[in-house]
């Protein structure tokens, strides 16, 4: 028992610096009458001068606030103690409210898709008006994220943890600043370890909500080539909301709102806006978006005496029917312009091998060089090569004009990876073609066409998934087509061949690369829209 009044429970957790147990707190008196808590207990195992310094400061900074979004500390709470295994050492401890709850980051593991914007923007009213308490202290707290969000379980009230960075305004040097970041989400300045003010708190709260209302990792959010933060397209929300937490993140701490007291204003005017008014819709997203949330008020108006369960299920199945046809209409756009695309890099590579003499270069290089690589094989005829390497060059095209599934659009590193899996694909078909059964090697060849090209497309995350999925299943179907008759052998052999010019080869090649560009879209969608956020919806970031 320390000081004759707390009672060690279990560890909840140990990092490199403290470690935090639950006990049980005897002398806790409600009414006047004694009663015990379970309350946090932090150790802080590291006392080297500076982490001792923060440790303190967390201390004296929680003792002094009191508000239901900040931890409860009581005065005397901060003390020394020997504890078991710490080898005589004198440790210094810190005993605080314990929250029962969970974090914004575990909540966001319930909405794969990102949370509705009324949940976030009650939070970000609830932390907008904690930010003004700990301000008008003149306390930064300095590491505001998901993780140190959480929500009371008996209330529902937001609080702000974990204070081990806070820091008192008015420093005007940089060793006044004790240099701590969380990448992602504080501001620059913070990360240069520059004076810091109320507007880093701002900055990093801001980026919190916009990665509660996208679902998404806030790096897969900056374009690469441009270096901007784009986050408006990965979320349902009322342009006065998107406005002001764009004005939150803005580079310049300048630009961003001055105080917590004009965020709180600024959200209610954007709460009375919305009401008033339907927000203006540019875009085939936000129309479809429009058109469901006035069928769903209907819906809801005439269900209402059911109750709110019956209210909440409702508004659940319309924002999975819009969700699903926006993810049909993606998906479509991609299916019809990588097989639009495809066709005509078969016509292409046709061309170019029976009518032109573009290709004699590489298909002398590749005949004198090919027994210096595969002694053991013989190849007839190099040409098909042209035909599946231009296939995927303008499969890969076709799938990045389309800009759907959240991809960079990186047309270069796309069509080079597109050329070399359908090339290799074509290599293994003519060594393997004279020992192998064609349905398994359909099977191979396909899937190995496949997964490079989606690898080079850019896509935000989960890169392995996408490429395993898209190249597994269109592998499968290839094959079952095969095994079903729907791709004659003699066809196949053909295609892979493409030493015919005849009009039915060119006419099969073609179909077959279609319907090739075709299926990959079919799959890359349904990895993106359902197999990836299930994973996300399970904790796989």
């Amino acid at each position: 028992m320390l000081r004759d009044r707390y009672i060690p429970l279990r560890r909840l957790g140990l990092g490199g610096f403290a470690a935090i147990y639950s006990v049980w707190d005897l002398r806790d008196a409600v009414g006047g009458r004694s009663h015990s808590t379970e309350k946090v207990l932090k150790v802080l195992l590291d006392t080297s001068p500076k982490l001792l310094q923060l440790f303190q400061q967390e201390a004296e900074v929680l003792v002094r606030l009191h508000h239901p979004g900040i931890p409860r500390v009581e005065k005397g709470n901060y003390f020394s103690a020997n504890l078991a295994n710490s080898q005589g050492r004198s440790l210094p401890c810190l005993v605080m409210e314990k929250i029962n709850g969970e974090t914004l980051e575990e909540i966001l593991n319930q909405y794969p898709q990102g949370c509705p914007e009324d949940l976030v923007r009650d939070w970000l009213c609830q932390a907008a008006d904690i930010l003004e308490e700990l301000h008008g202290f003149g306390i930064i707290h300095r590491d505001i994220k998901p993780s140190n969000l959480m929500l009371r379980q008996e209330t529902g009230q937001l609080v702000i943890i974990d204070f081990g960075g806070v820091k008192q305004m008015g420093g005007t040097s940089h060793n006044n600043s004790t240099r701590l970041f969380s990448p992602g989400y504080s501001p620059p300045e913070q990360i240069a370890g520059e004076i810091v003010e109320p507007t880093a708190d701002f900055y990093a709260l801001g980026r919190t909500m916009i990665q509660l209302l996208t679902g998404r990792d806030l790096s897969e959010l900056h374009d690469t080539v441009t270096g901007e933060f784009r986050w408006r397209n990965f979320a349902s929300v009322s342009p006065t909301l998107a406005d002001l937490l764009d004005d939150t993140i803005r580079i310049n701490p300048q630009q961003r709102p001055a105080t917590a007291t004009e965020i709180q204003q600024r959200l209610k005017i954007s709460l009375r806006k919305q009401r008033k008014s339907p927000p203006v819709v540019s875009s085939i997203s936000q129309t479809l978006l429009l058109a469901t949330e006035t069928l769903m008020t209907a819906s809801l108006n005439a269900i209402a005496i059911f109750g709110e369960g019956v209210t909440g299920t409702v508004s659940f199945i319309f924002r999975t029917i819009t969700n699903i046809v926006l993810a049909c209409l993606d998906t479509t756009l991609e299916m019809i312009l990588s097989g639009l695309s495809a066709s005509i890099g078969v016509i292409i590579g046709f061309i170019l091998i029976n009518w032109t003499t573009l290709e004699d270069p590489l298909i002398h290089w590749l005949s004198t060089h090919w027994l210096d690589i595969f002694p053991d094989t013989q190849i007839k005829s190099f040409s098909g090569i042209i035909v599946f390497a231009i296939a995927g060059l303008f499969t890969a095209w076709g799938m990045t004009v389309g800009g759907g599934f959240g991809q960079e659009q990186r047309f270069l590193v796309a069509g080079f990876t597109g050329i070399i899996g359908y090339s290799i694909s074509w290599l293994i078909w003519q060594v393997s073609v004279a020992n192998a059964q064609i349905e398994r090697l359909i099977l191979v060849t396909t899937t190995i066409a496949v997964f490079p090209l989606i690898l080079g497309l850019g896509l935000p995350s989960h890169y392995l998934v996408h490429g395993l999925v898209a190249a597994g299943g269109t592998g499968i179907v290839f094959q079952g087509l095969f095994g079903l008759g729907w791709l004659p052998k003699e066809v196949i052999t053909n295609i892979f061949a493409a030493s015919n010019s005849s009009t039915i080869d060119i006419v099969g090649s073609v179909s077959f690369f279609c319907l090739l560009g075709v299926t990959i879209a079919f799959w890359l969608g349904v990895s993106y829209y359902l197999l990836v956020p299930l994973l996300r919806w399970l904790g796989w970031r």
